[in-house]
């Protein structure tokens, strides 16, 4: 296994899901945030206090850093620990509105709020038993402001409390299952992509494995035998002619027998089943994260033409995933011109057109030609700046 192997990108399907889940917190933060800075203006535009300002800039601050942090919840190779700097930057504005709402009856619960919604995402990136151990704590930190003034009887925030804006207590009281639910299930979809590319890899590693086992009962008995016959050979040379010579013919026989185990072995590999690299390709692409559409409308009779489309099935397919980015493609195959048509086409064009460059589209255009069939391969402009095509031309079996 390479170093691309063992740092592979996850699938398009999984990178699009961890955007919704990042889009989505960010959003929520932004909108009770939102709310939170349009109460702290109006109180401000009707009293002018320095003390409301101070918490709307703090406030204003805090929702940044936050917005800011959710970057670091995805806990995979492309990111990090959150850095120990990037985590007092979360609290340290929270912080001071907290201070500040010991000093606003009127705003406590707002001002409060603000090392809530750090504390949560904080936590959010502990393991499980830190995670709720900080949660709760913070949330005890968040109660001392409100209840301090309780405490003191204040009119003000008993008036506040009477007319309550739920929109915001609702979000606070539900911000920690949303969030670590919305991780969790991400998390686990991570997880499934990873899984879903291991057996993959794992399932060719199996079959080298398979080949090389076949290989090697094939080739270290016949050399093991080829061996022995040729130590026997040495032996008698000089000694006994007629002997050497028979061994001599056991060895060619030998050897001519391995090679024809070889062929074999390679052929069986070799034999390509159209309608199995069709739903092979289907399959293949689709872990590799692009969706594969099949339009299967006319399939040759004859073996020579089926195993050849298969083969241009094949490349086209080692060629979007090693060449291209494709989130979609297809593969379309009909009668054309008194023949079979084979198109591939795929939107991640990429580094595909140097594909036309290698050994493998000029192996395969050989052996259309060894049916007169033909082969054409590039971008094309009418279908999109990004979309690669492959058409393969093969006439009918029988009118060939």
């Amino acid at each position: 296994m390479n170093a691309a192997d063992t740092h592979r990108a996850p699938a398009a399907g999984v990178t699009a899901t961890w955007n919704y889940t990042l889009g989505s917190i960010v959003f929520l933060f932004v909108v009770i945030d939102a709310i939170i800075a349009l109460d702290f203006l109006a109180v401000f535009s009707r009293t002018r206090s320095p003390l409301v300002l101070a918490l709307l800039l703090t406030g204003l601050l805090a929702a940044a850093v936050r917005i800011r942090y959710c970057w670091f919840l995805r806990d995979d190779e492309s990111a990090a620990t959150p850095p120990l700097g990037w985590s007092i930057a979360l609290f340290v504005p929270a912080v001071a509105s907290w201070a500040l709402a010991f000093a606003s009856p009127e705003l406590s619960i707002y001002g409060a709020a603000q090392i809530w919604f750090s504390g949560v995402l904080f936590a959010a990136v502990l393991p499980g038993a830190r995670r709720w151990g900080v949660t709760g704590l913070t949330l005890i930190l968040t109660a001392l402001p409100v209840l301090s003034h309780l405490a003191r009887g204040s009119a003000t925030l008993q008036r506040s409390i009477e007319i309550p804006d739920w929109l915001v207590l609702v979000y606070g009281a539900l911000l920690p299952f949303m969030l670590f639910t919305s991780l969790w299930l991400w998390r686990i979809i991570r997880r499934l992509d990873e899984a879903r590319a291991l057996a993959a890899t794992l399932a060719v590693t199996q079959e080298r494995l398979r080949f090389a086992a076949d290989l090697h009962d094939i080739q270290g008995h016949h050399l093991q035998v080829i061996a022995l016959q040729a130590e026997l050979a040495e032996r008698t040379l000089g000694a006994d002619a007629e002997r050497t010579a028979a061994q001599l013919a056991e060895i060619r026989l030998t050897a001519k027998h391995a090679m024809e185990e070889t062929r074999s072995l390679v052929a069986g590999l070799r034999h390509v089943d159209l309608s199995d690299e069709l739903e092979n390709a289907r399959e293949v692409l689709t872990l590799a994260g692009a969706e594969c559409a099949l339009e299967i409308t006319a399939i040759p009779a004859d073996p020579a033409s089926r195993q050849v489309l298969a083969f241009a099935v094949r490349e086209a397919t080692t060629n979007i995933l090693r060449h291209s980015t494709a989130a979609r493609a297809t593969i379309v195959l009909a009668r054309s011109r008194e023949g079979f048509a084979l198109t591939v086409t795929n939107d991640g064009a990429g580094d595909t057109a140097n594909a036309n460059e290698g050994s493998g589209l000029a192996g395969l255009r050989d052996r259309l030609a060894a049916v007169d069939g033909t082969l054409s391969a590039g971008r094309d402009a009418a279908l999109g700046p990004d979309r690669f095509e492959l058409s393969a031309w093969i006439p009918d079996g029988e009118a060939r």
